[in-house]
């Protein structure tokens, strides 16, 4: 779809790809909101609202679904000159069932109310990391949730060119390709609860986010641990999209003070990780990923990040 001779005349915040679909919001039983969703999608889109320069590279089908995911990213100012639409893809669409009372949510590829199976993501090949080669080459901080060859090449690209690699797996299923991953890896955050016991006797030379749900996280930089508890929550009406709060308040923080590589440590990430916190937890008390964007403004939500900790 895109000429790989494209060339980027500007230099990229955040380059990213990986789970990125629509969301079908389904609250108390029935259809709330549709939006784009994934942890990817959430926080790239949740970058650009902040003015942030972003590219996301995806690959997604030439249909409806699609449409409103390219959508969602051009009204939040990202670029959106490296997403494939193909004719031999659906666009994947996931349901999230929310419980308002309980404030809890399941997440399902099955339709709830035709009970037929929901179209799935799917990685970008070859074709879409040659289109963003350049843009690759010029980015500050390249974000990944998922893995695949093609993903990541686009990881190697971006890091030999001095990029922060942030990355955020979600499961570890790809053997070599989770192993060359973590050792590109600049900031890797995953939850104890799923990954800790399987990446403990991991270790790798980067800065590494630990979350523990509600009750906090760690930040960990070879022997040192930092706490960071969790900020108490408003009102508690739909937890969706809380770990991705923190990922952009973290990225955020990350572009803000233009820290390469070679220097980021975790107490550097300090403030970035509160300021995520505090969003996750005021972005609880509404429904959807993003419900505190949509509720609020992208302009309070600068707010949010720009408050100073007294701790740090």
């Amino acid at each position: 779809m895109h000429d790989s001779t494209l060339y980027l005349d500007y230099r990229v915040d955040v380059a990213g790809t990986g789970f990125t679909v629509l969301d079908r919001v389904y609250a108390d039983g029935d259809l709330f909101d549709e939006a784009l969703g994934g942890s990817c999608g959430n926080v790239l889109v949740s970058l650009a609202m902040l003015h942030r320069h972003v590219a996301p590279v995806l690959a997604l089908g030439d249909d409806e679904a699609g449409y409103r995911l390219v959508d969602e990213f051009v009204q939040a100012g990202a670029t959106t000159r490296f997403i494939s639409r193909r004719a031999d893809l659906r666009s994947p669409v996931l349901a999230q069932e929310l419980n308002t009372a309980l404030g809890q949510h399941e997440f399902s590829f099955v339709c709830p109310e035709t009970r037929e199976e929901l179209p799935r993501y799917e990685p970008i090949g070859h074709a879409e990391v040659a289109s963003a080669l350049n843009m690759l080459s010029r980015c500050s901080i390249f974000y990944a949730d998922r893995l695949s060859d093609s993903i990541l090449e686009a990881m190697r690209t971006a890091g030999a060119a001095g990029a922060v690699i942030f990355f955020e797996p979600s499961d570890i299923e790809e053997g070599d390709l989770f192993e060359e991953a973590l050792q590109l890896a600049t900031v890797l955050k995953y939850s104890e609860d799923r990954l800790g016991d399987r990446l403990v006797d991991r270790l790798h030379d980067c800065v590494r986010i630990v979350t523990y749900g509600a009750a906090g996280l760690e930040v960990r930089d070879g022997g040192e641990t930092i706490w960071c508890d969790a900020i108490d929550a408003p009102a508690v009406l739909d937890t969706c999209g809380s770990g991705d709060m923190v990922s952009v308040g973290v990225i955020d923080w990350i572009l803000t003070n233009d820290f390469g590589t070679s220097s980021l440590k975790a107490a550097d990430l300090l403030e970035g990780i509160v300021a995520g916190q505090r969003l996750a937890a005021e972005n609880c008390a509404y429904a959807g990923a993003r419900g505190l964007f949509k509720k609020r403004g992208a302009n309070f939500v600068r707010e949010l990040l720009n408050i100073r900790s007294a701790t740090y």
